[in-house]
């Protein structure tokens, strides 16, 4: 079951043992209104040397250096086997990230999409990934199995956990835009609890998980919309305001 940190406000999750892996929540950082306070996303219109501190408090969390990507929504991945340099505030245009060593943690910013960790302990390898609707019907989350096998991992020894976002029961979308992404990932097919065609991300996650042969997958069953621990893109955007991004966080522990 997910735990909250104590000095960090951070749900954590159980990926096995010597893995150090969650997710952070909007407290805990120094960000003003309307980013408070654990923004950890640059571009948002936060003040960058906030960011870059709030960004130093999850490392300390983590206990490494944790790499973020400049997110496109798509389906490219990084391995990473090295921290990245000091002044580095992205490694690139990536959606998700793999680290094989203890000295680099991974993570995803999200605000509303999907975060997912993986990892296999025994190989040595764990994994942050970003799915939101177009990286879903992109691939993103097979091409993060992928690279976690290719670089040591198997399939059946993966754990993975998804990570609080967007319900289907609050995500909203055109029936068309359901029609076209559930042709992809069938089991994004949803009705709002309003009962309008909507979107459910996280289900479709864990089945393309579990057809990619991930048997230990867990789902934290929260809403950005509905918990106001976490930020939400959609919960701001109705009342014209701006928001931060929290992350999914994953560290291997020397």
């Amino acid at each position: 079951m997910p735990t909250v940190a104590g000095v960090l406000p951070v749900v954590e999750v159980d990926l096995g043992p010597g893995v150090r892996a969650g997710f952070t929540t909007r407290s805990g950082g120094v960000s003003e209104p309307p980013w408070e306070s654990l923004n950890l996303g640059l571009g948002v219109g936060d003040s960058s040397a906030r960011v870059l501190a709030n960004r130093r408090l999850v490392e300390r969390w983590a206990g490494a250096r944790v790499a973020f990507a400049s997110q496109v929504h798509g389906a490219g991945v990084l391995v990473l086997s090295e921290p990245p340099a000091r002044s580095a505030t992205s490694v690139g245009p990536y959606d998700a990230l793999v680290s094989t060593s203890s000295s680099v943690a991974v993570a995803v910013l999200v605000a509303d999409c999907v975060p997912v960790l993986l990892a296999d302990v025994e190989a040595g390898v764990v994994g942050a990934v970003h799915a939101g609707r177009r990286g879903l019907v992109a691939g993103v989350v097979q091409s993060a199995v992928d690279a976690l096998v290719g670089a040591g991992a198997r399939t059946a020894r993966l754990r993975a956990v998804v990570g609080p976002s967007i319900s289907g029961a609050a995500y909203e979308v055109p029936a068309a835009m359901r029609a076209e992404v559930a042709a992809a990932v069938p089991e994004t097919w949803a009705t709002t609890q309003w009962g309008t065609p909507s979107l459910d991300l996280p289900a479709g996650v864990e089945a393309v998980l579990a057809r990619a042969g991930v048997r230990d997958v867990r789902c934290v069953e929260m809403c950005t919309t509905m918990d106001e621990r976490f930020f939400s893109h959609r919960s701001a955007g109705r009342h014209g305001g701006s928001t931060g991004r929290f992350a999914g966080v994953i560290h291997l522990e020397g």
